[in-house]
Formats: structure tokens, C-alpha cells, sequence
């Protein structure tokens, strides 16, 4: 049976602050990870909570909120970019409140199996739906070149060219097939200047390269307003820049993630076209407090934006934009 430690949801308390939940309302928590948002939504309210994961480990954990809260919970297995297609088939049109948690759950990083962890050795996998080409395979066949460029892209790693050359000549030698190896070679040519373990932001980048999460995050706040009915509240918590950058372009000011590639042009469009999907609340993204870091480290990162969907047509933004 999967062993799991004590889940710890990132800025509960922030969270269902903005989300405030009500009797007869339907949430959607669209990154299930170990079920801690989705059972806090459901315990502060009688509402429905659909909560969708690509993990299929996911699923064991969803089978205990199904049965205490009979009626009111259900689990869709899928990614969370498709949650469109994957709540309509359930019937879902319009929800009151979206949560999403981006990266990889605490769930995945403790089971050393899974190959998401510098910190335990396991086989380089980082897979978060178990499916498709794994970490090995990128740092196995992945030219000396791209492999830089992803590690700087996605890691935002200054060493990237440093690290992309130790790793293609160790795999000269033998394949490279477990998460030790991977960390050793990176802390052999990255010296370590701070807490952070020289592996981190290489482990990031491949992690996000496999699980195309930057692209699921792009796919799921494009399909957000589409989803949330007026006065439904889009939360996203996220814990590294590449994805804040993202969520905070699309939260001001229309609503609409594009490319990250187009992003800028986009965004001059929308404030020209003065259309704005969301309102917000708050400007500022919100963060966890000392005490909370002091008893999960992992918040030390954590950001959350929200946004209020408004009464602009879903249509009249989006038909305009692309004219």
C-alpha cells in the first residue's frame, strides 16, 4: 500500500479566505496532489468539490474523501489543462471557485520512487501521470545544446551550459539512470553559495520539461472563464517565477495565458482593447506568513494570486482579441 507523510496544503488559511466557500456552491480542485484543499473546501462548506489529478496514485487518497463526504466529492482522473472537456463530460458547465496548486505535490517528492527527489535516490523518472518519456530518457539523448537551453529555460540555471557538458560526458561513460547520479554530477561542477542544493534548479527544469506543466498552466487559466460563472474566484498558487510570471500576465488584465512566447503582445492588445475578464482584488500576490514557513518549509516559495470573474462576456474578449 503507497505510504504517504502528513500533508501539509500550502496557505490553507489564505486560500479558502479567498475562496469562501458556500452551502450549495461547486469548487474545482484542479491539482488533487494528497486531497488537502478539496477536503478543507469541503468541511467549510456543504458544497460539491470536483478534484481533478493526472496522477494515477491520486485516485487511493480521492477513494477516502468519497466516503466521508458521500454525494459531494468526485475524483477525474486527467490533466488539469484539459478540465474543460473533463468536466463537461460530468455534466459541469459553470463553477463558483478553481484552485489550482502548481508543481509537483509534496505526495510525489517523498516517494523516492518516483524520481522527483535530488534528496533520495531512485530511478530518474518524474512522471507525474506515470506515462511518456521520462527525465533518463532527456538526459540520456537530449544534443549537449538543447539540454543547456532547457536547463536555463525552465531552471532559469546560469551554469546551464557548465552542467549540460558534465552530464553529457558522464553519460559517455554509463547511462545515466537514477536521481543520484544526476545530483552528483551537478554538484561536481556547481558549487553550492546557499541552502539550496546546486541540483535544485536542475531537477526543476527537467521535472517541468516532462510534465509540459507550464503549458498544462497555460491550457487551464485560458479555460478558467469559461468555467467560472460571474462573481467565481480563480485561485492559483504557484512556486517558482516562471509560473508566477505566467499568472499574474493573465490575471491583468483579461484573462486570457496565450503563449509565453506572445505574452507581451497580448497583453498590450487586451489593455488597448480594454477588456478584463477578472477583477482584482489585490494587486499584490500573497504570502505565507513566518510561522507557517517555520512548519512547512515548502511555503517559503509559495505565492497566490486570485482574481473575481466580472461580467464581461467570455466571447466578446476572446473573438475580439483574435480578429
Amino acid at each position: 500500500m503507497m505510504q504517504v507523510q502528513e500533508h501539509i496544503p500550502v496557505m490553507l488559511p489564505q486560500v479558502l479566505e479567498a475562496l469562501q466557500p458556500k452551502d450549495g456552491e461547486i469548487y474545482v480542485d484542479a491539482t488533487f496532489g494528497a486531497g488537502g484543499y478539496s477536503r478543507a473546501i469541503l468541511e467549510s462548506a456543504e458544497c460539491r468539490v470536483y478534484a481533478i489529478d493526472r496522477d494515477p496514485n491520486a485516485s487511493l487518497l480521492a477513494d477516502a474523501l468519497a466516503r466521508d463526504f458521500p454525494g459531494r466529492f468526485l475524483f477525474l482522473s486527467g490533466c488539469f489543462g484539459d478540465m474543460l472537456s473533463i468536466l463537461s463530460a460530468e455534466g459541469v458547465g459553470s463553477i463558483d471557485g478553481l484552485v489550482m496548486d502548481i508543481g509537483v505535490s509534496s505526495m510525489q517528492i517523498d516517494q523516492a520512487e518516483r524520481g522527483f527527489s535530488f534528496r533520495q535516490d531512485g530511478p530518474l523518472d518524474m512522471r507525474m501521470s506515470q506515462k511518456g518519456i521520462s527525465a533518463s530518457v532527456l538526459v540520456n539523448t537530449l544534443p549537449e545544446k538543447e539540454l543547456a537551453d532547457l536547463l536555463y529555460t525552465y531552471g532559469e540555471e546560469r551554469a546551464s551550459r557548465k552542467i549540460a557538458k558534465a552530464i553529457v560526458e558522464a553519460r559517455a561513460e554509463t547511462p545515466i539512470e537514477t536521481t543520484a547520479q544526476l545530483a552528483a554530477i551537478v554538484r561536481s561542477v556547481v558549487r553550492k553559495t546557499s541552502d539550496t542544493d546546486p541540483a535544485t534548479k536542475t531537477f526543476q527544469a527537467l521535472r517541468i520539461q516532462v510534465n509540459d506543466e507550464l503549458g498544462e498552466l497555460e491550457r487551464a487559466l485560458d479555460q478558467s472563464p469559461r468555467l467560472l460563472r460571474e462573481g467565481g474566484r480563480l485561485i492559483v498558487v504557484t512556486f517558482h517565477s516562471l509560473e508566477d510570471r505566467i499568472v499574474k500576465k493573465f490575471m491583468r488584465p483579461s484573462g486570457h495565458a496565450a503563449s509565453r512566447h506572445d505574452m507581451a503582445a497580448l497583453v498590450q492588445q487586451q489593455e488597448e482593447a480594454g477588456l478584463h475578464l477578472f477583477d482584482l482584488p489585490t494587486r499584490k500576490a500573497v504570502l505565507a506568513n513566518a510561522d507557517e514557513i517555520r512548519r512547512n518549509p515548502r511555503a517559503r516559495s509559495a505565492k497566490m494570486r486570485w482574481a473575481v470573474r466580472n461580467t464581461v462576456p467570455v466571447a466578446q474578449a476572446y473573438e475580439d482579441i483574435h480578429d
